[in-house]
């Protein structure tokens, strides 16, 4: 077995220096196998779906999804620091990983119920919403696995990796779902457009493409073992967040800008989340794209995130997180800008400047991940990344509220542009004062 080496710092005896790469691509399958829920489900398929005509006005259900995803914020943001401190202590973070990921894919397959009528609108909601909750929750123990399969001189090589492995998953899921369902007047077994059928199907095709490239981290990546130096006596669960409080307390005394890294992030994590959630809206609601050609845009734009994501992951590496994320976000704010100033010059305009805000979408989230990563006691990996999808969700109404308030003060779609755009600047001005020394991990 071909492995990935790196030697041993002071202080970083349970640093792995020795990583079988199966070990890491099993783990970024699961990254692949993800898109289904992030591409199709939550940005290009069926967001797009159940905010068309067929559920009524679409700038009334526009808003009316940014509200059900602000309410699955809120959830998130409540449960998911204790939910990750639990499997923490227990050792079971794989184990909650694939609870986690089989109710995504249950919800994903309910979606086939979904029918273009107004009256499952709410049963559409109620599902997004709902996987939103647990693919974050699942996302947290994700994260949390990212120390067990990589060294202090690959980690941001390898998350940068997981990425980028997700934007090309996204490539290969909608090329199936669009040339195999969508595209065709009739497609693979029969299947029409006709009461929304060609979308609630690609909803089966993409459950069980999630559930499929799931498993290998599964079977694969051995379950999280507490070290000895971070065992900590277990609690009930209310008892989770006094033991929270505790720990919040303790780390802004030792650590402050971890905090405010914390605080940051969640508020550029935020706009990010909104790009995708709303950004297949916008192309069909503001630019005139068909069913097909936010696919078509979707797969260019996948492509180019991919790509961007896997190449920046050494520069993590080798410069250090806080600048990768930076020129991310200068360049989010402005290709936004630009959309929402030239929205008047149709398609083209939904072309340039949306694949160029492609480029930084993926390096501003993988370098997110590896900028904590590199400053997590070892033990509390569960924790801390449960506290940055808590402060992730605790302001994770800004976007959807930003949108929706926006659409619904100016009455236009496109008016939620300058929304996303307000938050991912905010995250930016937020993050600029922020000083970690980026040691390796552990």
């Amino acid at each position: 077995m071909t492995e990935i080496t790196a030697q041993s710092g002071a202080g970083m005896d349970t640093t792995p220096t020795h990583i079988p790469r199966g070990r890491v691509l099993a783990w970024s399958l699961w990254d692949w196998g993800s898109a289904a829920f992030n591409a199709v489900v939550t940005t290009f398929v069926f967001t797009v779906y159940i905010t068309s005509s067929s559920f009524g006005d679409k700038d009334v259900i526009s808003a009316q999804l940014g509200w059900a995803l602000a309410a699955a914020g809120l959830l998130i943001a409540l449960l998911a620091p204790v939910t990750g401190q639990r499997s923490d202590v227990a050792g079971r973070r794989k184990f909650w990983l694939g609870v986690n990921t089989a109710l995504v894919v249950a919800l994903t397959a309910a979606m086939f119920f979904v029918e273009a009528s107004p009256s499952y609108l709410l049963l559409g909601l109620v599902l997004v919403a709902s996987g939103n909750v647990f693919f974050e929750f699942a996302g947290v123990n994700y994260n949390a696995m990212l120390a067990q399969v990589s060294t202090p001189r690959t980690i941001g090589k390898v998350s940068g990796f997981g990425w980028g492995m997700g934007y090309l998953g996204g490539i290969v899921l909608l090329l199936i779902v669009y040339f195999g369902f969508i595209h065709p007047e009739v497609g693979w077994f029969g299947v029409t457009d006709a009461n929304g059928l060609a979308v609630r199907v690609s909803m089966l095709i993409s459950a069980a493409w999630f559930g499929l490239f799931a498993l290998p981290l599964l079977l694969t990546v051995p379950e999280y073992r507490v070290p000895p130096q971070a065992r900590r006596e277990r609690v009930g669960f209310f008892g989770s967040y006094v033991r929270l409080g505790r720990d919040i307390a303790r780390l802004w005394a030792v650590s402050r800008p971890t905090v405010w890294f914390l605080v940051a992030s969640a508020i550029f994590r935020d706009g990010l989340a909104g790009v995708f959630t709303f950004g297949g809206v916008l192309a069909a609601s503001v630019f005139g794209f068909s069913a097909g050609e936010v696919i078509i845009f979707a797969i260019a734009a996948n492509v180019v995130a991919g790509v961007a994501t896997i190449s920046v992951g050494a520069l993590d590496d080798r410069l250090g997180a806080k600048p990768v994320i930076v020129t991310a976000l200068i360049g989010l704010v402005i290709s936004a800008a630009l959309i929402f100033l030239l929205h008047d010059g149709g398609q083209i305009v939904f072309w340039t400047a949306g694949l160029a805000l492609c480029l930084f979408v993926g390096p501003a989230q993988s370098a997110s991940r590896t900028f904590l990563a590199r400053l997590i006691p070892p033990g509390r990996e569960g924790e801390v990344f449960g506290l940055y999808a808590t402060t992730g969700r605790a302001v994770s109404f800004l976007a959807p509220t930003a949108f929706a308030a926006f659409v619904g003060i100016f009455g236009a779609t496109y008016w939620g542009i300058l929304g996303i755009m307000l938050v991912l600047l905010a995250g930016l001005l937020a993050l600029l004062p922020v000083t970690a020394k980026q040691e390796q991990l552990r």
